[in-house]
């Protein structure tokens, strides 16, 4: 809830609305959910909010941690359905990667996320809880830096839990993250980057996980994604993308299917009209596919075309692929029947 909804809750108590404040700020900004630890709330406001139910509705499962200092915990949700949330880390900050829905209706070729399909979208009090539990797993000298709608599930699939999640994360009175720090990824749904872009006048930075250049590809690697490329790109070029801000174009490299020099110069070409930056991942293995990476030589080339056509091109760094926590490698799991 905002901080003028729970403003209506204490109002309803019998308190001033400016308790409802108060109560946001130790629920989002120092994750407290216990009343009894509100110390600055009255004892009598507190025992009519104990009524309430604040916990989380989620907790930490199994915690895995990477030789590379990643760290990749299960969140497991009241119905039994469960998640994950990885925290990357860069010195001493972070970077969380949150799910947004148990499941995926695209069934990318290459991600485990999608295996078992949707089984239903997360909630924004869901989507918000990953960041607070998380925090049981940072180190001293850690503080969050960034999120990225990265996890499992398609973010413009879940879009109103999703907005109503970053207005939470990002209030000043709560955990104040910036909006340059927060990403969203998507692998591209024309009307929902509309919407999304009039919702936060383009504040929410986009990645758009393209993976190909043309329909055929596009339809092989992303079979549950809907808009050909030429509609994507002409839905990044409505967005309200603010001065000295690209789009991040994510570009999964699969062997002998998209990683060709005749895909390089495609993919230079779609992108020609857009103020992008290309991060290439090469696949991460994992137990449901049976696709496979390019060699180095093969990853090296590509780039290199891409970079002679002008375009700023990055190699992704592996990140937590030992605990099964790089990109594609995350899993929901529905509860047993």
């Amino acid at each position: 809830m905002l901080p003028e909804e729970l403003s209506l809750l204490a109002a309803s108590m019998g308190e001033p609305p400016f308790r409802g404040k108060q109560l946001f700020s130790w629920i989002q900004a120092r994750g407290v959910v216990d009343p009894s630890a509100m110390t600055n709330l009255s004892k009598a406001f507190r025992e009519r909010v104990a009524s309430v139910d604040l916990a989380w509705p989620a907790r930490i499962g199994q915690a895995l941690r990477a030789a590379d200092g990643t760290r990749k915990l299960e969140i497991v949700l009241r119905d039994g359905c469960a998640v994950e949330t990885v925290l990357i880390p860069e010195r001493d900050k972070l970077t969380q990667c949150l799910s947004t829905q148990v499941g995926c209706a695209v069934h990318c070729a290459f991600c485990r996320s999608g295996h078992n399909g949707l089984a239903r979208n997360l909630t924004a009090g869901e989507i918000v809880a990953q960041v607070h539990l998380a925090r049981a797993a940072y180190l001293p000298e850690e503080t969050l830096r960034n999120v990225v709608l990265m996890g499992v599930g398609e973010p413009l699939h879940n879009l109103e839990n999703v907005l109503r999640a970053v207005a939470v994360l990002e209030h000043a009175d709560g955990a104040n993250l910036s909006s340059r720090r927060v990403t969203l990824s998507t692998v591209g749904i024309p009307r929902g980057i509309d919407r999304l872009g009039e919702a936060t006048h383009g504040r929410v930075a986009l990645a758009i996980s393209l993976h190909a250049a043309d329909d055929d590809t596009r339809a092989f690697l992303v079979p549950g994604a809907k808009a050909g490329v030429a509609e994507i790109v002409e839905a990044l070029r409505r967005y309200p993308l603010p001065s000295r801000r690209r789009f991040t174009i994510e570009y999964v490299m699969v062997k002998g299917v998209n990683d060709s020099d005749g895909a390089a110069r495609r993919l230079a070409k779609l992108l020609a009209p857009l103020k992008v930056k290309v991060n290439l991942l090469p696949l991460n293995p994992h137990d449901l596919t049976d696709l496979m990476a390019p060699d180095d030589d093969r990853v090296a080339a590509f780039q290199q075309i891409l970079i002679d056509k002008g375009l700023s091109v990055f190699l992704r760094k592996r990140r937590g692929a030992d605990i099964g926590a790089a990109c594609g490698q995350l899993l929901a799991v529905r509860p047993s029947s």
